[in-house]
């Protein structure tokens, strides 16, 4: 029977998503894979839908609620790949116990301001030039390791080669356990 993949999409979710299916691609195969748009799990129906508006409405609630709501769903203990806010409202899900055989976060925006990490396998891809990436004084004080990728920015999760990169790494924990 194939692992449990928690998709967990950026802010976007699937209005700005296409890139997502290239994840799908490389990984249906080898895991059974359940996505969830994080504007819908946050309740979050912008009119409006700017970055200022969707970053405020995140920030003012809608994490917690999307916490909330992940909570309460019965997905079981599950590998997680989250991207951007999606990465934040998996970490502070995991702080609350969600069930997380691992959590692969590529470019969490908010998890910077945590103390305290998830007790599960965690992998934080960064973009070099990523704004919203943690240091690595906060890496070192929280017990995680940053991979920090040069030359990318904050939606390096979008790009080819990267995904190519992120998903070798998620089929590896599959693959390795089978032989």
């Amino acid at each position: 029977m194939a692992e449990k993949l928690l998709v967990l999409s950026d802010m976007w979710g699937v209005k700005k998503g296409l890139w997502i299916t290239s994840y799908f691609g490389y990984l249906q195969q080898y895991y059974d894979i359940q996505f969830i748009d994080c504007q819908q799990l946050a309740n979050i129906d912008e009119l409006v839908n700017t970055e200022e508006n969707l970053h405020k409405a995140f920030v003012d609630g809608g994490i917690d609620t999307a916490v909330a709501h992940l909570l309460k769903k019965n997905i079981g203990p599950c590998h997680v790949l989250a991207f951007s806010t999606g990465g934040t409202i998996a970490w502070k899900a995991g702080l609350k116990g969600f069930s997380m055989k691992s959590l692969t976060a590529v470019s969490a925006t908010r998890i910077r301001f945590e103390n305290e990490r998830p007790d599960n396998e965690i992998d934080l891809i960064y973009g070099e030039c990523d704004e919203f990436k943690p240091g690595m004084k906060w890496a070192k004080e929280v017990g995680v390791d940053l991979n920090v990728i040069s030359n990318f920015g904050h939606e390096l999760y979008s790009d080819e080669k990267i995904i190519a990169d992120v998903c070798m790494e998620l089929l590896g924990k599959v693959t390795r356990k089978a032989v």
